[in-house]
């Protein structure tokens, strides 16, 4: 019972916060502010779902003390042997929510809610690796299509008897990088190639290169930094070219802020 104490008071405070970011994101100056509103969204949503767990959470804690309850002085035994089927339920869910929270509190990685560029070559095998390329790009159609995932193809090569040398897409959708990244790397297939006649097994292999979305950010110009240069064009063309200044170059001048004493 101390734990669950403990958990709750964890989980009162984060409640609090919720509702104060509720309230924020109602608020005219926070929406004209897309990048505070973008995040305090994101954390709205993050929030939800750990204050929805706490709300089972607590009900169940409340089940199993009502069946207790009643179990002991119920005399009826039908209705005790319900009562006792609730109370194994609700013993049985506790801590399971107990694990599905204490995930929910760990500090995700700020960068697994980005979308992704999806890039899957064929590596060694010929042919069979660009086959191989095309079964590891249809699997992965098929598991954003289930995912309720968008992707859109940038490029690609195709194989000379099917499936891709290359191809890269990009990838949107909850939560893509977090799930995704940790398909990156060299995949392996042992099998018979349909490009083989003799029967025998080949080792192919592939990679998939899984990259979060850059992030936009904004860059600030000193323009009285920026110098200008004109110059005449060497080489070829004549005296117009070495006498018209058509060269022109822009020089961002670098000021060290710091300065020996």
């Amino acid at each position: 019972m101390a734990e669950n104490n403990s958990l709750l008071d964890k989980l009162d405070g984060l409640v609090s916060r919720f509702e104060e970011v509720s309230t924020l994101i109602t608020d005219p100056s926070v929406i004209a502010d897309q990048k505070r509103y973008v995040k305090l969204t994101k954390e709205y949503k993050d929030l939800g779902k750990i204050v929805e767990a706490r709300k089972e959470y607590i009900g169940c804690l409340q089940n199993v003390a009502d069946a207790k309850e009643m179990l002991a002085i119920e005399d009826d035994a039908e209705t005790k042997e319900m009562l006792r089927e609730e109370l194994s339920e609700s013993e049985k869910r506790i801590p399971e929510l107990e694990e599905e929270i204490k995930l929910l509190l760990v500090p995700a990685d700020p960068e697994d809610d980005k979308n992704i560029v999806l890039e899957i070559r064929g590596g060694t095998g010929g042919d069979e690796a660009a086959l191989f390329a095309g079964d590891l790009f249809r699997m992965y159609s098929k598991f954003f299509e289930m995912k309720g995932w968008k992707m859109a193809v940038s490029s690609y090569s195709e194989g000379a008897v099917g499936g891709y040398k290359e191809i890269v897409c990009s990838v949107t959708g909850e939560g893509v990088y977090g799930i995704m990244k940790y398909e990156s790397g060299v995949h392996r297939v042992q099998r018979v190639p349909v490009t083989e006649t003799q029967g025998r097994v080949h080792t192919s292999a592939a990679t998939v290169a899984v990259l979060p979305e850059a992030q936009e950010f904004d860059v600030e110009i000193n323009e009285g930094a920026i110098k200008w240069d004109t110059f005449r064009s060497s080489g070829a063309g004549g005296q117009n070219v070495n006498k018209v200044e058509s060269g022109v170059r822009a020089r961002y001048i670098w000021r060290n802020p710091f300065t020996n004493q």
